[in-house]
Formats: C-alpha cells, sequence, structure tokens
C-alpha cells in the first residue's frame, strides 16, 4: 500500500492543536449552537480520539469497529438533545479541520507521495462517510429507543 504514513504521523504528533482548532471551530459556528451545551472536555477527548489514533482507524480497525464507536456517539448525542443536522455538521467539520490543517502542513516531494497522500484522501472520505452514517444509525435508534419508553409509560 502506498499510503502516506508520514500524514499520518503528522496529523497524530499534532492531535492536540487538531482538536483545539476543531473546538474553537465548533465554538465559532453557528451550525452547531447546541455544541456549545456539552462539556468542552468531552467534545475535546472525541475529536482528540480521532486525530491521535488515525492510523488505527484507517489500517487498524474495520467497519465493525467504525459502526459501534458512531453508533454510540450518535446515541449520545441524542440523549443530549442535539439536532441530528448539528451532529452531521461536527463531523464534516472534523473533517475539514482536519483538510485545512492537512492543506497548511503538507508538501508532496514526488509523484509516488502523491499517489500516497492521494490514498490518504480516499481512505479519509471513506472513514468520515462511514462515520456520518453510523453516528445517524445509532441517532435514529435512541431516538426510537426514546419514543417507544415515552409510549410504554403512557400505556400503563
Amino acid at each position: 500500500m502506498m499510503f502516506s504514513y508520514r500524514l499520518v504521523r503528522l496529523i497524530e504528533t499534532h492531535a492536540d492543536a487538531l482538536a483545539a482548532g476543531l473546538e474553537e471551530r465548533v465554538a465559532g459556528s453557528l451550525q452547531v449552537t447546541h455544541f456549545r451545551d456539552i462539556s468542552a472536555h468531552e467534545l475535546r477527548e472525541r475529536v482528540y480520539e480521532i486525530y491521535r489514533h488515525l492510523g488505527e482507524w484507517l489500517l487498524g480497525k474495520n467497519e465493525l469497529d467504525i459502526e459501534h464507536r458512531y453508533r454510540e456517539i450518535g446515541a449520545r448525542r441524542a440523549q443530549q438533545k442535539v439536532p441530528l443536522s448539528e451532529v452531521v455538521q461536527a463531523i464534516v467539520l472534523t473533517k475539514e479541520n482536519l483538510w485545512e490543517f492537512l492543506k497548511s502542513e503538507a508538501v508532496m516531494d514526488r509523484a509516488i507521495e502523491i499517489m500516497g497522500e492521494l490514498e490518504l484522501l480516499q481512505m479519509l472520505e471513506m472513514f468520515f462517510d462511514r462515520a456520518i452514517y453510523y453516528a445517524v444509525v445509532g441517532y435514529e435508534e435512541e431516538v426510537a429507543r426514546a419514543a417507544h419508553g415515552t409510549a410504554a409509560l403512557r400505556a400503563s
């Protein structure tokens, strides 16, 4: 695999700065206002986990790992009454934050590195697409579970 390990390591070593950058983006965005009600520590830890362990997520984890993690995140955000549109937008902001970092830090030297970096970008796209999908699934399941619980209480 041509995958650009150099870029993955660059991302992982700058996980703190990336998490802080995303925290600023969320705080300044009118599209994710409900995230301001979530503890900054919780949000930062979730994002740091993605950036710090990016190599694991891209190479070591399978679809079931991503499904489990993001269904859990989606369910948690539903419990916190964060609108689904904001959950999706927060994941998109996480990806955009990463793209901005890569654009500012990455220097492509040779054709082989360019191919490896393109492969990395494709893998990142697939990861974030799956993250969005499974966060939505987890969110919808939590909303349905909560509605079922409310209906059962009314019936008794």
